[in-house]
């Protein structure tokens, strides 16, 4: 079957169809599209480097979790209370009501009481800073760095499922790259939904992206022209969407294992990254989409959205635990830059202090 000719969308493009008043779509996602001013307009010397993470700012957004999490285990560990049996079993309760997972509970009460036996640790007050050395020393093995291509473009496939917040993140993921001064393309191959055209066109306006789509084109053939673009004209950086999709539908998942194999007959070594964003509010569900969605497609990162409006911020600490996917980027907000790289030291810090 021929594919039909997709059109290569510069960012003038897309202020022009959001001037024109474009339908947007009604849904979830469709209600973070609003940032009040394009990112494009910042001055140079305002635009934040993605290297580095604002730890004030990961306080702020994962404030509900830490409210949950810190000062359960803070109130348990009392100063002046007498470290026992009974105050680690009471420690263990915290724990589990945070949405860390059983499996990660177990074993970090299971370090506190051999510590505990072993004299290591001999009052309340040390078992905090205890358990966050222990925290950080696990998620810390994690490689959360991107992995760039040596040359050529490099190929990012975002996956996700509906109502995750995946087109938020590949926009804020796509001002990233730009700030950092190079050329990104995003390939809008979501052609389920024609909104979800029309809503990634807008973000790459915004935040400086050129767009290849087609709203009636095959997901893969526009992932196949998108990766043509980015070869021909020099680009950096080429993230692909997808349709949000349930991980439980076996066809649409083979959907995605096609992009996959598109993009790695077009460019060596696509994808360099496989992204899936979870929404944080769903706590442990994400980690059964997780994996599915790996059995598909190789996940090799995370993007764990919506955190700022959640109290299950708590998923991360247990993740290692369940899946061992790492945990790439965090979505703070609403706005363009709501974006953090994940840093462990930073993540757990955010909760506990």
């Amino acid at each position: 079957m021929a594919w039909k000719p997709l059109k290569f969308f510069k960012k003038d493009d897309a202020q022009k169809t959001e001037q024109e008043g474009e339908t947007k779509p009604a849904d979830r996602e469709s209600a973070e599209v609003a940032p009040a001013t394009a990112s494009s307009e910042e001055p140079k010397a305002q635009k934040k480097s993605w290297l580095t993470g604002s730890l004030e700012k990961l306080k702020g957004g994962l404030r509900k979790t830490r409210d949950k999490l810190s000062i359960g285990v803070r109130t348990v560990l009392a100063a002046g209370r007498e470290l026992d049996e009974a105050t680690i079993a009471e420690l263990e309760e915290q724990l589990f009501q945070a949405d860390i997972g059983p499996r990660a509970v177990d074993r970090l009460i299971g370090h506190i009481r051999r510590a505990y036996k072993m004299r290591e640790i001999r009052t309340t007050d040390q078992v905090l800073d205890y358990l966050k050395t222990e925290l950080k020393k696990e998620l810390g093995e994690w490689d959360t760095s991107i992995r760039f291509a040596q040359s050529g473009p490099t190929v990012i496939l975002v996956a996700g499922v509906n109502g995750s917040g995946k087109t938020t993140s590949i926009a804020k993921l796509a001002k990233l790259y730009c700030d950092e001064g190079k050329k990104v393309v995003l390939a809008a191959s979501d052609t389920f939904r024609a909104a979800a055209v029309e809503q990634l066109t807008v973000w790459a306006g915004r935040v400086g992206a050129e767009i290849v789509r087609n709203e009636s084109a095959d997901p893969a053939a526009v992932a196949f022209d998108a990766a043509d673009k980015a070869l021909a004209r020099g680009f950096d950086v080429l993230i692909v969407d997808t349709a949000g999709r349930l991980h439980t539908r076996e066809t649409l998942m083979e959907e995605l294992t096609k992009i996959r194999r598109v993009l790695e007959r077009k460019i060596p070594g696509a994808p360099h990254e496989v992204l899936l964003v979870l929404d944080a509010t769903t706590g442990q569900n994400a980690i059964s989409q997780a994996e599915k969605f790996t059995k598909a497609i190789n996940v090799t990162g995370l993007v764990l959205a919506k955190l700022d409006g959640t109290a299950k911020g708590g998923i991360v600490l247990g993740m290692r635990d369940q899946i061992d996917i790492p945990v790439k980027f965090v979505g703070l907000g609403e706005k363009a830059d709501d974006l953090e790289p994940f840093d462990a030291g930073k993540f757990v810090d955010a909760i506990f202090d």
